[in-house]
């Protein structure tokens, strides 16, 4: 946990929803540092012992951290201190939108000490919003990231780090989506992710010698995604255009 995170809870769907807040280390000595925005990032299957504070998950935030996204990482039902319990992707589903529609209403922020008196805040309901996953969250972010495009309030971009294509069905993505899986994956294999993203044209991004955990590899994570953003629009500078 880096010393920008912050943990919190809030009223879910189905009880109390345990999530920790990654801020971008320059709103430690600017508040008025102005964000890029925000990026969701959904953890791993939580009965394979999947929690907001995997690895995986960490260095997503991270990434986006460096990037000046402020990250959320939810628990997912029945995990640390989120209630109720695992419904299969279905009630996962609705509380990563429940949670989207949180981090897009400033007055929720109000609650968080860490953002208190930030410029951000303010304009959070405009930002642009990033939505990530890894393995069993990337099956979640899929479905997520379909929804909020038929609500008329698409994200910006979806980041899928060890698909989960072959083990669940996975919704069709748009094709900028950024997809990066282990050479080596022993839970998801390679070929699985590549027969399902060649239909789609979709581009995938192979760590040679990395397994499911991204062990030692994930410095390759983050490499990609900060890489990713390079020539990408930035409202910041839009707004100063």
């Amino acid at each position: 946990m880096n010393s920008r995170t912050k943990v919190i809870h809030i009223e879910g769907l189905v009880g109390a929803m345990e999530m920790s807040i990654d801020l971008p280390d320059e709103l430690k000595s600017d508040p008025s540092f102005v964000v890029r925005g925000l990026a969701l990032v959904a953890h791993p299957h939580p009965l394979m012992g999947g929690t907001m504070d995997n690895k995986v998950a960490q260095t997503i935030a991270r990434s986006f951290n460096q990037l000046g996204y402020v990250s959320v990482r939810p628990n997912f039902r029945g995990v640390g201190g989120t209630a109720g319990v695992h419904d299969d992707g279905v009630g996962e589903l609705e509380d990563l939108l429940h949670v989207t529609d949180w981090m897009r209403t400033p007055s929720s922020w109000s609650q968080f000490e860490a953002t208190t008196n930030q410029a951000w805040v303010s304009s959070s309901n405009t930002l642009p919003l990033v939505v990530s996953g890894f393995s069993f969250g990337s099956f979640v972010g899929s479905h997520l990231v379909q929804r909020l495009a038929d609500l008329g309030r698409p994200a910006e971009r979806l980041v899928m780090v060890g698909s989960a294509a072959g083990k669940w069905t996975l919704a069709p993505v748009p094709v900028d989506t950024i997809l990066i899986h282990g050479e080596l994956d022993e839970t998801i294999p390679l070929s699985d992710v590549l027969d399902w993203a060649r239909p789609q044209e979709l581009t995938v991004q192979v760590v040679p010698g990395a397994d499911h955990f991204f062990h030692r590899r994930l410095h390759c994570i983050r490499n990609i995604i900060t890489g990713a953003w390079l020539g990408m629009p930035d409202h910041r500078t839009l707004s100063e255009n």
